[in-house]
């Protein structure tokens, strides 16, 4: 289940490291958010390095529709009711400087960047629409509005953001990888204060950044009671019509649609990972029923981290974990949040102050509804009996026939049929 991103692209490869080692920061992870984490240190002359425990962008990056917005769902009415104006505020405001900084980085490389609008559209509920942009104007900020008759299907419109952007997230992540210090195939197994251990060595470090999707250390920042991990599934199709913007339903069961190149990308089947069967179908049916004879070249699944909250946990990673931060929880929204993330935390560990950062602080307090819905759906698959269980928390896993792999309904972790670690927060394989 290939990307269409890994076709025409050759990422550069980087040695794994041996022996120790002392850094200012250490970045774990080398996927969109870790990678800018590394670029702006760089430019700011401070000594760091990045460790990947496969090679760069092989997960969650290679998997993405690589959307560049502010526009993250109907959100600001939400932010408004439940976060405030002020909070509301900084949210869109950093999120629209963060396709800023992407159009200021990728216009000078070749990475198929193009400006397009970012539509929301809804099926069934106008008002939904209505109310969001009256939340956006509250705010300050002009959407568009359009009737979205591009798309297959008939809408009750769509709100639209002006100049977003698209573009190939490998080719721009080869581009901004080369000359950083990187080290591949350097998994990073515990951490004791402020030294990483892996297999082949240790390094010390002054301040460390958690860009590893889900943060891997259980102890600290209970973060898998504050996040699930939902699965979702992307056709590319060869003769489908190209669209002038970018779309995505309200509603969480709905497709999304943006083009590349010749390509049209049919993104949907959103499930909770380790749970509802036959999604992947769901999105195939969608795509033979509204694009006749299609010529499907690439299919392919992402997997995103969602907060309760729908705001990205990006600051210190827990009390008890000084000089230690992390960037995770981007739901459907990875390549503006992974630059929201490097803007943040690069001020952060180079001890600066960042307005935006109390916005995304993974300390801030959690509704209890939401902490005890979550918790139920793990301890249910906890005490459940099971063939076989999840070496992160014990949950049992479930067998998924369409990929041939073992996943965690709990927590997210997938291993494929030989026990192989595919996605954490597991941090080895199954024995």
């Amino acid at each position: 289940m290939a990307s269409i991103w890994l076709e025409d692209v050759t990422l550069p490869q980087f040695p794994s490291w041996n022996g120790d080692k002392k850094t200012d920061v250490l970045i774990v992870g080398g996927g969109m958010a870790g990678l800018l984490c590394a670029y702006f240190l760089q430019e700011a002359g401070v000594d760091y390095m990045l460790v990947e425990g496969r090679r760069i962008c092989g997960g969650v990056t290679a998997g993405t529709t690589a959307k560049i917005t502010a526009q993250h769902g109907l959100c600001y009415q939400k932010l408004l009711k439940h976060a405030g104006y002020e909070q509301a505020k900084m949210y869109l405001d950093i999120n629209c400087h963060a396709v800023q900084r992407y159009r200021e980085i990728g216009s000078s490389f070749d990475c198929d960047f193009e400006e397009k609008t970012s539509y929301i559209y809804t099926t069934d509920h106008p008002k939904k629409l209505e109310q969001e942009e009256r939340a956006l104007l509250q705010l300050g900020y002009h959407p568009t509005l359009t009737d979205a008759k591009e798309l297959p299907i008939p809408t009750a419109g769509a709100i639209g953001f002006l100049r977003q952007a698209q573009f190939h997230p490998l080719k721009f992540a080869a581009q901004i990888a080369k000359g950083l210090h990187i080290y591949e195939n350097t998994f990073v197994q515990k951490w004791k204060d402020h030294t990483a251990v892996c297999e082949q060595g240790t390094i010390a470090f002054r301040k460390a950044i958690f860009a590893s999707h889900f943060p891997i250390v259980n102890t600290h920042g209970m973060y898998f009671l504050k996040m699930y991990q939902s699965r979702s599934y992307v056709a590319a199709l060869a003769n489908g019509e190209t669209l002038d913007g970018m779309y995505m339903d309200e509603n969480k069961n709905g497709f999304s649609f943006r083009s590349y190149k010749n390509d049209l990308l049919v993104g949907g089947g959103a499930h909770r990972t380790g749970k509802c069967r036959g999604r992947r179908e769901h999105l195939l049916e969608f795509v033979q029923t509204h694009y006749p004879k299609p010529h499907i070249r690439f299919v392919w699944a992402a997997q995103d981290c969602m907060t309760l909250d729908g705001i990205p946990y990006i600051g210190p990673y827990a009390k008890h974990m000084p000089d230690c931060y992390a960037a995770t929880g981007f739901h459907k929204w990875g390549m503006t949040s992974s630059m929201v993330s490097a803007m943040i935390l690069t001020d952060l560990v180079m001890e600066k102050q960042n307005p935006y950062a109390v916005v995304f602080s993974p300390s801030r307090s959690m509704i209890k509804p939401q902490l005890l819905v979550n918790g139920w759906e793990a301890a249910v698959h906890l005490l459940l009996p099971a063939k076989k269980r999840c070496p992160h928390l014990g949950c049992g896993l479930k067998w998924n026939r369409v990929e041939e792999s073992w996943d965690c309904p709990c927590h997210g972790s997938r291993f494929d049929k030989n026990g192989k670690l595919l996605n954490n927060p597991a941090n080895g394989n199954l024995k």
